[in-house]
C-alpha cells in the first residue's frame, strides 16, 4: 500500500492522484484505509518524498468518514473548474408515482363483458357481482324460480368494492384505500365503468345511458326516442319508439341491447345479425309490415322478363281481362233470382 501511495506523489497530477485514490478506495474497505493512512504512515510518506504536493490529512480523514456513512448518498457532477455541485432530483418524481398508481392492474381485471377493476353490489338482491350483465345472466337462467327472476336497476347501483384492495366504498372512479383508477371510463350517472376506452363510450342525455361508437357518429332522435348513425339524419323514417320493442325475429329487447341493431328502409328496427340470417333464408320483407328491406326493382324486372318469355295457353290466348267492376257487375246480375222467385232466407248461426 506504501508503495502504490508512493507512486501517487510520483505522478503529481492530481487528476490522476484522485484516480489512484479511487482504486484503493475500491480495492480496500473504509476500515483498512484508516489503519494504514495513520498519521505515522503519512509522515513517513511525506519525508520520502519532500517535493510532492502537499494536502491535509484531514481532507483524507473526511473522505473515510464519508465512505463509512452509508446511509448518506450525495450525487454531484464535476464542473469545468474542477468543482462539483449535489444534482437536483427531478420534481416531477410524485406525479409519476400517481400516474403509476391510477394505471395499476389496468385491463387486467374484469369479466367477459368489461375491462374494470371492481365490482359492484346490487341493489335488488344486495349480492355482488362483476357488472350488470353478469348479474342480470345469474338471476334470469332457467335454473333460477320464475319469480325470482330480475334485472338490476343500473341507476340504483351505490356501492362498488375495488378489486385490488377490496374496499367496500360509495361509486367513484378512484379508490379511496389504494388510490387506483377503477374504470378509465366512468359514468357516475350509469354506474359504468370500462378500462377498454377504444370502445368510444359516451352518455346519451336523451337515451339515459352510455352507449359506444363515438358522439360523433351518432344522433339522437328525439321522435324514436333512440340514437342513429348521422348518416340516417336526414333520410330515416321516424317511427314512434322505434326501438323500445322486442327484436321481431329473436325477441330481445332492442333499446338497451349489447348487440348491433339496424333501421330497416321501412323505419323498422331490428338485429343486424336476425336481418343477415332472414336474408340467408331468402327472407326480404319486414316481419312487421312486410315491405322489403332492400331495393328488389332489379328482381321485379327479372320477374316480368321471365312472365313474358313463357307463351300463352291455347285457351286463354287473344283474350282479355274484364274490368274489375265490370266483373263484379255481371256476377250481381247472375246472382239475383228471377220475378216470382222465393228469396233465400237469411238465417243466423
Amino acid at each position: 500500500m506504501l508503495w502504490s501511495l508512493s507512486n501517487c506523489w510520483r505522478l503529481g497530477s492530481s487528476s490522476m492522484l484522485h484516480y489512484n485514490w479511487s482504486c484503493a478506495f475500491g480495492l480496500l474497505s473504509a476500515s483498512r484505509l484508516s489503519q494504514l493512512l495513520s498519521e505515522d504512515t503519512m509522515t513517513e510518506v511525506m519525508a520520502n518524498h519532500p517535493d510532492s504536493q502537499h494536502f491535509e490529512l484531514k481532507n483524507l480523514k473526511e473522505m473515510i468518514n464519508k465512505e463509512n456513512e452509508r446511509g448518506i448518498v450525495e450525487s454531484c457532477a464535476p464542473h469545468s473548474n474542477g468543482e462539483c455541485m449535489e444534482i437536483e432530483e427531478p420534481t416531477d418524481h410524485v406525479d409519476i408515482t400517481e400516474k403509476e398508481l391510477l394505471e395499476k392492474g389496468h385491463m387486467q381485471y374484469g369479466c367477459p363483458h368489461y375491462r374494470r377493476r371492481c365490482r359492484i353490489r346490487a341493489p335488488c338482491c344486495n349480492e355482488i357481482f362483476d357488472c350488470r350483465l353478469c348479474h342480470n345472466e345469474a338471476k334470469n337462467s332457467i335454473k333460477v324460480d320464475k319469480a325470482l327472476r330480475h334485472e338490476i336497476p343500473r341507476h340504483q347501483v351505490q356501492w362498488v368494492i375495488c378489486s385490488l384492495c377490496n374496499t367496500e366504498q360509495e361509486v367513484r372512479q378512484v379508490c379511496i384505500n389504494c388510490g387506483v383508477c377503477m374504470g378509465k371510463y366512468f359514468c357516475e350517472t350509469c354506474k359504468l365503468f370500462d378500462d377498454d376506452t377504444s370502445k368510444k363510450q359516451y352518455h346519451c342525455n336523451g337515451c339515459g345511458i352510455c352507449r359506444i361508437g363515438g358522439r360523433e357518429n351518432f344522433f339522437h332522435c328525439y321522435k324514436c326516442r333512440c340514437c342513429y348513425s348521422v348518416l340516417l339524419k336526414n333520410s330515416h323514417p321516424c317511427v314512434e319508439g322505434a326501438m323500445h320493442h322486442d327484436c321481431p325475429v329473436c325477441f330481445e329487447f332492442l333499446f338497451d341491447s349489447m348487440d348491433d341493431v339496424t333501421v330497416m328502409p321501412c323505419g323498422h328496427t331490428i338485429h343486424q345479425n336476425c336481418l343477415k340470417e332472414m336474408r340467408e333464408h331468402s327472407h326480404y320483407a319486414c316481419p312487421l309490415c312486410s315491405k322489403s328491406v332492400c331495393d328488389m326493382s332489379k328482381v321485379w324486372e327479372k320477374f316480368d322478363m321471365e312472365i313474358a318469355a313463357i307463351p300463352m295457353p291455347e285457351p286463354y290466348r287473344n283474350k282479355m281481362s274484364l274490368d274489375p267492376l265490370q266483373r263484379l257487375r255481371e256476377n250481381l246480375e247472375s246472382a239475383v233470382p228471377c220475378p216470382g222467385s222465393e228469396m233465400p232466407k237469411l238465417q243466423v248461426l
